[in-house]
């Protein structure tokens, strides 16, 4: 239900993608976010499709203990490592969309795709967008959303009051962590 409090463990939708060109630490960054929020006691849900599957996110939170949702089309062939994890196959893609907006408490933006970054913003679209209460924190590393982050002190600073409780950029995973769970409520 959009606004309700989240639980003390939040559900997180990580968006976050090995696909095209770009920095090749994004594994380490999928890595760290996955433990680290697995060790905090996030439930994790990731939106995959036959070209967007985060598996160093997926496998380093289930290594840590962390509670893993696929959220997946049809099509997508789930790889051995995935044996265990729950699973939600959906055909269409705006229903897919709107599941991982329903699960959500808030969402996460890793660096990635230009798919990953479309797929975070349709899916908080699907939840209510800035009127659904559930945050959205980008994790700015090598100034990867700093278009975004410019557009959101420019115009929306602007033209939303309190925008800071809807989106906010970050400088590291635990600063990610400290401020999705500060929007969130649980500090």
């Amino acid at each position: 239900m959009p606004g309700s409090a989240p639980s003390a463990r939040p559900t997180l939708a990580v968006f976050a993608s090995q696909q095209g060109p770009g920095d090749p630490e994004r594994s380490s960054i999928m890595s760290q976010a996955g433990t680290y929020f697995a060790r905090k006691g996030a439930r994790i849900v990731c939106l995959i499709d036959a070209l967007t599957v985060p598996v160093p996110l997926i496998t380093s939170a289930r290594s840590a203990g962390g509670e893993v949702i696929l959220i997946a089309d049809e099509r997508v062939p789930l790889m051995p490592s995935f044996q265990g994890v729950a699973v939600e196959r959906i055909g269409e893609m705006s229903e897919r969309l709107a599941r991982v907006a329903m699960l959500a408490d808030g969402f996460v933006g890793l660096p990635g795709s230009l798919a990953s970054a479309s797929s975070l913003y349709s899916a908080w679209v699907k939840g209510g967008g800035g009127q659904g209460g559930k945050p959205v924190v980008l994790f700015n590393r090598n100034h990867a959303f700093e278009v975004m982050r410019g557009y959101v002190a420019d115009v929306v600073s602007h033209s939303r009051k309190g925008h800071e409780q809807v989106i906010q950029f970050a400088d590291s995973i635990e600063d990610t962590w400290n401020r999705i769970t500060r929007m969130l409520g649980l500090h």
